[in-house]
């Protein structure tokens, strides 16, 4: 089999970026070692920036998303039992984001991939990118006990952290950052309203908590934990009294609750994989980067490398130009880094650590009290959290 683009990973970056592809009319395939069921029964993040919208709109896979998703104009800093809110809309210029479950996105994709009779091929293993530092790199796998090949002229690795397509590249051309937090994020999902409108950030002395939402009757909520946790030890009645104590009492007495359908707990860690271009092999999303889920980037920073990556494939094709494959790796990471940063400052600003300090403790409390006394402050968090350009 040929094809001109191979994509690993069926994701959503993968997704995004073989819809892309197939609608300008350059062929490809996308693989995967997972099933689609299990695909889909992934739970992540849900909060899109305008510019994700934007290229779900590209691929001609956004009219549920617009129907069914839930623009948001800000949300709160909660502290001192005190609401804080950020707003969006005024701080930045008319700019929000939309609340849209990353399983309801994958599952539009898919659905939009089908459609369009793009091939897609689920539970192949042992796949593996070759000869991608030459100039005819092809990709293997194994499907039913047959090992196939695809010859390609681009392999993306959208396959995620734990990925094949970082681990193909020589550790002597590709150099690594990572921060490991100290604490994990405990997460439920129950299908009870939301206790507000509006996502809601807190810190508290026991600890940090986020109140999200995947609709107007599904619930995501969230408690910061030890590593040392089990989630067999959290019942659900356990976690809601602990939500409960570390919200202001206001939405602490008008919280509903309920069975959780989905509980689980996520080390959090901040790690970038520089370049992201190995000639012929470019990576994609979490297969470079990851970021703690505090800032809500980490749906949104591979929404942004696809977009780069998919402007190049399109002027090669029809341009044929190399500038934006050459210059792919540079731009993407310029804007990695930034939201590396910005979700590193909230995750130190919203969290409490085990070893901090008294004066630690006065720095972070002077932090949040000059954010949200300071429009030039506020103005800063809210272009950061709605998106910075590409």
């Amino acid at each position: 089999m040929r094809t001109r683009v191979a994509v690993i990973g069926s994701g959503p970056s993968g997704l995004l970026l073989g819809q892309l592809l197939t609608h300008a009319g350059i062929d490809n395939v996308i693989l995967d070692r997972a099933s689609k069921e299990y695909i889909l029964g992934r739970v992540r993040a849900g909060v899109l920036e305008e510019g994700t919208v934007r290229l779900m709109d590209e691929a001609h896979s956004g009219a549920r998303m617009h129907a069914e998703g839930l623009p948001h104009d800000g949300f709160s800093l909660a502290f001192d039992g005190r609401d804080h809110r950020i707003d969006l809309v005024g701080l930045t210029g008319g700019k929000r984001v939309t609340i849209y479950g990353q399983t309801e996105l994958t599952h539009d994709l898919m659905d939009h991939r089908e459609k369009a009779g793009a091939l897609s091929i689920y539970e192949a293993a042992d796949v593996t990118p070759c000869d991608f530092e030459g100039h005819a790199p092809y990709v293997t796998y194994e499907k039913d006990g047959v090992t196939h090949r695809i010859d390609c002229d681009f392999i993306a690795g959208c396959d995620g952290f734990h990925g094949v397509s970082r681990r193909s590249v020589p550790d002597r051309a590709i150099r690594t950052f990572e921060k490991v937090y100290p604490f994990g994020w405990l997460g439920i999902l129950a299908d009870v309203p939301p206790v507000s409108h509006e996502l809601i950030y807190a810190n508290h002395p026991r600890g940090f908590a986020l109140c999200s939402m995947r609709s107007t009757s599904r619930s995501r909520y969230y408690i910061q934990c030890s590593l040392d946790e089990r989630i067999d030890e959290w019942t659900d009645q356990r976690f809601w009294d602990e939500l409960r104590r570390r919200l202001p009492a206001h939405h602490a007495d008008r919280m509903a609750t309920g069975p959780s359908f989905e509980k689980s707990i996520a080390p959090l860690r901040s790690f970038v994989a520089e370049p992201m271009r190995f000639n012929r092999l470019f990576l994609v999303g979490d297969a470079a980067h990851i970021v703690p889920p505090t800032g809500a980037k980490g749906l949104n920073l591979a929404a942004s490398d696809v977009h780069y990556l998919f402007e190049a494939l399109l002027e090669h094709y029809q341009d044929r130009s190399n500038s934006g494959l050459d210059s792919y790796s540079a731009k993407a990471l310029a804007r990695v880094w930034k939201a590396v940063r910005f979700s590193w400052w909230m995750t130190t600003m919203m969290h409490r650590f085990p070893d901090t300090s008294d004066f630690d403790q006065k720095i972070q409390e002077a932090e949040l009290d000059y954010l949200t006394h300071s429009r030039a402050a506020a103005t800063a968090l809210a272009e950061n959290y709605v998106g910075l350009p590409f």
